[in-house]
């Protein structure tokens, strides 16, 4: 982990470490770069593969996804086996810590309420003499969300997708889980039954996706997917989008903390490797004011990180990915932060509400020391599922209106129709419309 003075090293070098690799530039593992050349016999890069995994899917349906479950879990699976049963939710129900169930419940209150708050209404409004203009605000008819399975379980995931959809008023969510050895973690089927969801479905990686956005006999199509995945599921959500929508492309997870000399570097230290360990590939940057607080914070990464049990994860990611910024005051910190437009800010500043107005860009805001990243992945209300890679700058965090659409209502009498008919005349004809123009003279 390298420690930057801002006065010391150009300002376009600070940007360029800033900004974010694209997530599809990615080189994969040269282990699962062999394993696909024995697959298919080519080295194919990640977009190729996932581009035919989707094709075969929307060709094949069913025995496509089956066939790719096979090669890339191990699973025996048939169409029959797809979806989870009632018998398999009790029976992880069974053998669920009750205590960790109830925390899950719990937090899905706070979810749920949280964004209660962010439903809009629909409206009419009358203009002229009776014409009415309006909105109509439509929850969507199916949507699916894909919940990680791979090398761990993320029922707080399953809450942050369903419940908004379920605020929405969503006619149907389906869900898409890896299944492990044929099985998916008892959490992350108590959360989904916990939120609402009404399909469980045990299939995973960009082969869930295109069963998702083209449906297959087994698996029916939807209006919208959601959810974070690995790079296999990302780019088949680039690849699909247009055939469906999809909430955002997530890249690996990130962190940026401002910090003045009030900060506990213990505290800095600690909620850069709670992203950390995540994936060798996130990111966990410091912006600081005070030189004597980015050593002791890095100093206190090391100690930390000889602590936890995904030490070689967090490890990796802190020696490829961890920067601290000495900058020279919190104006240029916040600077620096919009630039970066980080998934997760931290402000542990001294009065961090005053330097929140200059922050532009950033999936999700925790003011102050007691405010740690964390309490908003798993409890408080808002959403964690959040832009990456940057495209804070543009997208909006995962929220009730993700499962909304609006559709414009227009109705105008005679008379007001007749007021405005010369001008709508004008312009279509401005453009080159006739048949435009005519449709208004029909009526006058």
């Amino acid at each position: 982990m390298r420690i930057l003075d801002s006065q010391k090293i150009p300002r376009a070098e600070i940007e360029r470490l800033l900004t974010k690799k694209a997530f599809d530039e990615i080189e994969l593992p040269e282990k699962i770069r062999a394993a696909n050349r024995k697959i298919f016999g080519a080295d194919l890069t990640a977009a190729e593969l996932v581009r035919k995994i989707v094709g075969d899917v929307r060709r094949l349906g069913d025995a496509a996804v089956i066939d790719y479950t096979k090669k890339f879990d191990g699973a025996e699976l048939s169409a029959d086996d797809f979806l989870v049963t009632p018998e398999e939710t009790a029976a992880a129900e069974k053998i669920a810590d009750t205590k960790i169930v109830d925390a899950l419940k719990r937090a899905a209150e706070n979810i749920r309420s949280y964004h209660v708050e962010q439903l809009p209404k629909s409206w009419l409004t009358y203009r002229g003499e009776n014409s009415i203009l309006g909105q109509a605000v439509i929850p969507l008819e199916r949507v699916g969300v894909y919940v990680p399975g791979g090398l761990a379980a993320y029922p707080s995931s399953v809450l942050m997708n369903v419940i908004p959809a379920k605020v929405a008023g969503v006619g149907e969510i389906i869900m898409c889980v890896p299944a492990k050895n044929g099985q998916i973690n008892p959490y992350v089927l108590a959360a989904a039954k916990i939120a609402g969801a009404d399909k469980i479905y045990k299939i995973g990686g960009a082969q869930a996706i295109a069963a998702m956005a083209f449906g297959t006999e087994t698996v029916p199509r939807v209006s919208k997917i959601t959810g974070p995945g690995n790079i296999f599921v990302t780019l088949a959500k680039k690849e699909v989008f247009g055939h469906c929508d999809i909430d955002m492309l997530a890249g690996p997870s990130e962190i940026l903390i401002i910090a003045d000399e009030t900060a506990n570097p213990v505290y800095a230290a600690a909620d850069m490797l709670s992203q950390a360990e995540h994936d060798p590939l996130a990111c966990s940057i410091v912006i600081t004011t005070n030189q004597i607080l980015a050593e002791r914070i890095a100093a206190e990464v090391e100690v930390q990180l000889d602590k936890l049990p995904r030490r070689e994860i967090a490890a990796a990611s802190i020696n490829s990915n961890g920067l601290i910024i000495v900058a020279q005051d919190l104006n240029e910190a916040a600077d620096f932060a919009n630039i970066s437009a980080p998934e997760h800010l931290e402000l542990l500043t001294d009065s961090p509400f005053s330097l929140l107005p200059k922050i532009k860009n950033a999936g999700a805001v925790f003011l102050g020391a007691y405010s740690p990243e964390p309490l908003g992945d798993y409890f408080a209300g808002p959403n964690h599922v959040l832009p990456t890679g940057g495209t804070a700058r543009y997208f909006s965090v995962l929220n009730v209106e993700t499962f909304l659409k609006r559709t414009s209502l227009i109705s105008y009498t005679r008379g007001d129709l007749l007021n405005v008919a010369e001008d709508i005349i004008r312009l279509a004809n401005a453009e080159g419309l006739d048949a435009h123009a005519e449709a208004i003279k029909k009526r006058q």
